[in-house]
């Protein structure tokens, strides 16, 4: 068994390529950041408010992530052979995509910071989305890590879970409410909408790929979660640059964290 022995990085590098569909889903995503990162550089090239400057600056950070992520991913550099502990797969070794999470942690924090200025939410109100977020990727890493027993496993998985259900909150609940006194509500709600709706797709394919039951494999679960980060992110950021490009009166007035501490104080 390869876990009798240290895999090493040009193993793991091997066992990539060896899969074609595996190792094409990490390139798409580096060619798409690629690209992105200069769509998202020319469009806020005459961008000069603060509060527009900074959600161009959150969100050109999320493909700048996603290309150093994906290379790590590429390259071997952030993929690990794992004994699978239960489900179908049991007893099995698979490769563990465990930089995938680095990603999220990084990037998805930068989607949320974007998507509050957006709406002229106040810092606690952001702070919290945030704080939850990075906690539910971490506890996601900690559910794909844990071989040591399939039951912790699914516990770190509902952990990561709940704290999922706090970002929805905010994202559903009081960031909507923001939005309709800032005036931003209708690009809000189409990029909360895009959000939510994809966000679910991770836990769900989490669930059936290679990590959970083992429904999925490594590839096919691969894949869906890089055509996953192409709606999540560059489609996303896409939609929300091109508004924001134009600097509206409701992007640029006074409202959310640029407004001080009227809003906080709310």
């Amino acid at each position: 068994m390869l876990l009798q022995e240290a895999v090493s990085q040009a193993e793991v590098f091997d066992m990539i390529y060896e899969d074609a569909v595996l190792a094409s889903s990490f390139w798409v995503n580096v060619a798409l950041a690629g690209l992105s990162i200069l769509l998202f550089v020319y469009m806020g090239r005459d961008v000069e408010d603060p509060r527009a400057q900074l959600i161009f600056v959150a969100t050109i950070v999320v493909p700048v992530v996603s290309l150093s992520s994906y290379l790590g991913l590429a390259s071997g550099l952030t993929v690990s052979v794992v004994e699978m502990p239960g489900g179908a797969l049991a007893g099995e070794e698979v490769l563990s995509m465990w930089g995938r999470y680095l990603t999220w942690t990084l990037s998805t924090p930068m989607i949320l910071l974007a998507l509050g200025l957006l709406a002229g939410s106040n810092s606690t109100k952001l702070f919290t989305a945030v704080v939850f977020d990075v906690a539910m990727c971490v506890t996601g890493l900690a559910a794909a890590l844990t071989t040591s027993s399939y039951a912790l496993r699914w516990g770190w998985y509902g952990v990561s879970c709940t704290f999922f259900a706090v970002v929805l909150y905010v994202l559903l609940v009081e960031w909507p409410k923001d939005a309709a006194e800032t005036g931003t509500a209708e690009i809000f709600s189409t990029l909360k909408l895009l959000t939510v709706i994809l966000w679910f797709g991770y836990p769900v394919f989490w669930a059936l790929g290679a990590e959970g039951i083992g429904v999925l494999g490594v590839a096919v679960t691969s894949w869906a979660y890089s055509a996953l980060d192409v709606g999540a992110k560059y489609v996303f950021a896409y939609l929300l640059l091109s508004y924001v490009a134009d600097e509206p009166a409701s992007v640029t007035g006074p409202t959310g964290l640029s407004g001080g501490a009227t809003a906080v104080d709310d």
